[in-house]
């Protein structure tokens, strides 16, 4: 797991250096070093122990532990781990890594090198967030990620790209300094139990913080995470970053960036702060509501296409918050079905954004309309992936939202019957986006636009793909993902 990581960050540096040989060979370095790194991801799955560890809960068997000693003076080790919910969210990373390298593939004309360095850097922070089980150095590679990704957005993003990047950077750094603040309070506690330091997750499962600690720890978590994913009300640096950052950028953000935050919530916040987590579920099942219904209505109130997709974003993670607060399993297996689901199907779209930008140089809908006659395939991609968002049975997004939503029922059928309402506002603004853009009357000016070639239309029918067999099949994942969730459930009562 740890060459996995190093792959990503060595590759970025080759990828940078070879710019010199040419504008397009560090789009091509990019895309060999993450099918290195596929390669090495499928035979570290292939080859994990029959006997996998399992945590102080006794619930959760670990696939695959790497333990290194780094800072013994304060307890501080490289502890990398993966199970069935973060060998998921690793596989989402390289793929859509790969779909972000080949939407980048001729957008990027400037310091294309320090581009596709800058995009495998972040890929590695988010790899170390998905496998990392050390808190230290959990917040190092939470930090690492966010970096390179403001680069992204302030070199290579759009017209308002310097104030849109300084939002994300001041966002997620002012939240990221909560959870490091949280993080001490919780070590420094560990102390106070034990007598030594230690930033080890299984260790502080064995003691469990108390009393107002617990609280404020959990605040500090729980700030941190929900600016990422991002929930109402602190989701505003989103749309900004989305659409001004570059076609890539936003992949990665939407597809996996946002992630990070329901993941740290299911893997730190309510195994380390069952009863405070719990207590907070009725106000956090709000939060979830209030996104999924203001992101659907701000998103059909915009005329700009990477804008509209950026809404929708909060509007379905807020169904991801409903999962997880809902506690209860099935919940649980809807909100980590949601997060694969929703990282394909709006990374598609932002790619089909983003090539829209860089044909019609714009991003208007107004400007837009009769599109599909002048690159059909183009808009047979975009209306799958459109209706795969408005949650169309048979594809993954109406599995996983069904899952959710029949969680969130055996708890809270009010809640539930409100936060269906959402679904409907999807369907309402997601058609009328594809109304806009690719039905109606084709403007003469965009008559003879470049259709996707056969390149893009292979990185998106991957995506096709993942999202039929989670629609149709989804078995497997529930089941990598079950054990992980058992574990859940023992330490918190779900």
């Amino acid at each position: 797991m740890s060459a996995l990581i190093i792959l990503l960050l060595f590759g970025g540096g080759v990828a940078w250096l070879s710019e010199r040989m040419g504008a397009q060979i560090p789009a091509r370095v990019s895309l060999v070093v993450l099918l290195l790194a596929s390669a090495l991801f499928m035979a570290l799955v292939r080859d994990v122990a029959d006997t996998p560890v399992s945590l102080v809960s006794g619930a959760n068997p670990w696939l695959l532990m790497e333990t290194y000693t780094w800072i013994p003076r304060f307890g501080i080790n490289v502890i990398f781990a993966m199970d069935g919910m973060s060998l998921l969210l690793v596989a989402l990373t390289l793929l859509l890594g790969a779909v972000a390298v080949i939407a980048s593939w001729t957008e990027i004309r400037i310091r294309s090198g320090f581009f596709q360095a800058n995009l495998l850097w972040t890929l590695a922070g988010t790899v170390g967030v998905f496998l990392a089980l050390d808190l230290f150095l959990f917040f190092l590679f939470w930090e690492v990620m966010l970096v390179p990704m403001y680069l992204l957005i302030a070199i290579w993003g759009h017209e308002d790209r310097a104030r849109a990047a300084m939002k994300f950077f001041i966002f997620t750094q002012a939240s990221g300094l909560l959870m490091l603040l949280a993080i001490l309070i919780t070590a420094v506690a560990y102390v106070d139990q034990t007598g030594q330091w230690s930033f080890a997750y299984e260790d502080w499962l064995a003691h469990p913080l108390t009393g107002m600690a617990a609280v404020w720890a959990f605040v500090g978590f729980l700030l941190a995470f929900l600016v990422k994913l991002p929930a109402f009300p602190v989701h505003s640096w989103l749309p900004d970053a989305h659409t001004q950052a570059p076609t890539a950028g936003s992949v990665i953000l939407a597809g996996v960036l946002l992630k990070t935050g329901a993941y740290g919530l299911l893997r730190f916040g309510l195994p380390l702060f069952p009863d405070v987590a719990q207590a907070h579920a009725p106000f956090m099942l709000i939060i979830g509501v209030a996104g999924i219904l203001y992101g659907a209505i701000l998103a059909y109130a915009q005329t700009d296409f990477k804008r509209l997709v950026a809404y929708s974003s909060v509007s379905h993670m807020g169904f991801v918050i409903l999962g997880i607060f809902a506690w209860n399993a099935l919940a649980w297996s809807g909100a980590v079905l949601q997060m694969v689901a929703h990282g394909l199907s709006t990374a598609a779209l932002f790619m089909v954004a983003g090539a829209l930008q860089e044909r019609l140089h714009t991003r208007n809908l107004s400007d837009m309309g009769g599109l599909w006659r002048a690159m059909p395939r183009m808009g047979a991609m975009a209306m799958f992936f459109i209706i795969a968002s408005v949650g169309l049975p048979g594809l993954g997004n109406f599995m996983a939202e069904f899952l959710v939503m029949a969680g969130l029922w055996q708890a809270w059928p009010l809640i539930c019957a409100v936060a269906a309402l959402g679904l409907i506002t999807g369907a309402v603004y997601s058609l009328w986006l594809l109304q806009q853009a690719f039905h109606g009357p084709l403007d003469e000016k965009n008559e003879g636009l470049r259709d996707f070639n056969a390149r893009d239309m292979t990185a998106l029918g991957v995506l096709v793909i993942g999202l039929l067999w989670l629609g149709l099949y989804p078995q497997p994942v529930l089941d990598l993902a079950a054990p992980t969730l058992d574990a859940i459930a023992q330490r918190v009562g779900g």
